[in-house]
């Protein structure tokens, strides 16, 4: 899923109308691209910085979360979201393959070798399922 989040800017008020405060919206867990303009340009001040972030959707991050959390055997009282890193759960290697193996039993999908390599928090996991669903779809 793609969302696009444009930054508010608002002119301050002085004589120099090129002065503009930025202020960007922080989305936590989030991959963020960042497209801006440099010169001049004919887009509305509003549309001059663009940023584009790909996330799962919340369901298939928090059926990520379950299954880290199973695989894990981790208590309730530690928390798991898409910021967690496999790594600061207490996963090491032979975990985390157990984890990829378990992501593919419950959603369908294969994934390869150097894709699991670069799965390192509980976001990317979610993401790289939702790009394998699309492809298979």
């Amino acid at each position: 899923m793609a969302a696009f989040t444009g930054v508010s800017s608002t002119s301050l008020i002085s004589r120099d109308l090129s002065r503009q405060c930025l202020a960007p919206t922080k989305i936590s867990g989030l991959k963020l691209v960042s497209f801006s303009t440099s010169g001049r340009t004919n887009l509305p001040l509003s549309f001059r910085h663009l940023q584009v972030s790909c996330a799962a959707k919340p369901e298939t991050v928090e059926k990520v979360c379950d299954i880290v959390r199973k695989q894990l055997a981790l208590k309730d009282d530690i928390s798991v979201s898409g910021e967690s890193k496999f790594a600061a759960l207490g996963a090491d290697s032979l975990d985390t393959v157990e984890i990829v193996m378990g992501l593919e039993e419950a959603f369908g999908i294969t994934v390869e070798e150097e894709s699991a390599q670069t799965i390192a928090t509980v976001q990317d996991a979610a993401d790289l399922i939702e790009k394998l669903c699309e492809k298979s779809a």
